[in-house]
């Protein structure tokens, strides 16, 4: 292999992993920029190495996947640290998928394919773009909450009383976390805190169901966030 088609491969690969990085880092993700250049130019590299060692370029041959096919079930495990759970809702899915496909691109650009390489990268972009649309516009998930509530721990039933009201207004529970408080005092009213992740229909209004959650007894504290995706 020529240098100068060495040098471009490697650049090209720190091009395209960057574009796919840099979206990623625009919505403060936990992969960004300097992941995705440092996974794609690294894949190149393998794929290089990989081709020139053992395609008889320094006088022995043997299969030329066999190192690069580690990139993808090795990536498997950079990309499951960027996967996070935020109480009933998990995020960096997205990103864990755009490294292992970063890693794909860097294979690619590295034994020579720059078009399958170049148009997987646009694809990759347009489609983050739509789905940053869609959710900006609220097209999607619009409904979705997270509600927590701090509850007295002496006070029984709140969260067979809970689930009555969520079944009442027909709110569907897509998962329920209960733990104990964590305080540095103790307080007279020790309390344990449940978290939900709910899907409210369109026709119900969630100030309405805040309204009964709020006069159940021994409630302490209550509170709902719109659930944004975390892609």
């Amino acid at each position: 292999m020529a240098s100068g088609e060495l040098v471009l491969r490697l650049f090209v690969s720190v091009l395209l992993g960057g574009l796919v990085g840099l979206e990623r880092e625009r919505h403060n993700r936990p992969a960004g920029l300097r992941t995705h250049i440092l996974v794609c130019l690294g894949s190149a590299l393998i794929m290089i190495v990989s081709f020139a060692g053992f395609s008889g370029a320094f006088g022995f041959s043997g299969d030329p996947a066999r190192i690069a096919a580690q990139v993808v079930s090795g990536i498997g495990f950079l990309g499951a640290g960027t996967i996070l759970r935020q109480g009933g809702f998990v995020r960096g899915l997205t990103t864990a998928a755009s490294l292992w496909v970063v890693a794909a691109i860097g294979l690619s650009v590295g034994i020579g394919l720059y078009l399958p390489a170049v148009l997987t990268t646009v694809l990759i972009l347009m489609c983050l773009w739509l789905l940053n649309k869609i959710d900006a516009s609220g097209a999607d998930h619009h409904r979705k909450r997270e509600l927590w509530l701090r509850i007295n721990k002496n006070t029984t039933g709140v969260v067979e009383q809970v689930g009555s009201i969520l079944k009442s207004m027909n709110i569907a529970l897509v998962s329920m976390h209960l733990a104990e408080s964590c305080q540095e005092e103790k307080t007279e009213q020790e309390s344990i805190e449940l978290t939900m992740a709910v899907n409210i229909p369109a026709e119900t209004e969630p100030t309405e169901f805040m309204t009964r959650i709020m006069q159940l007894p021994g409630l302490l504290e209550a509170g709902m966030e719109r659930a944004k995706r975390q892609a």
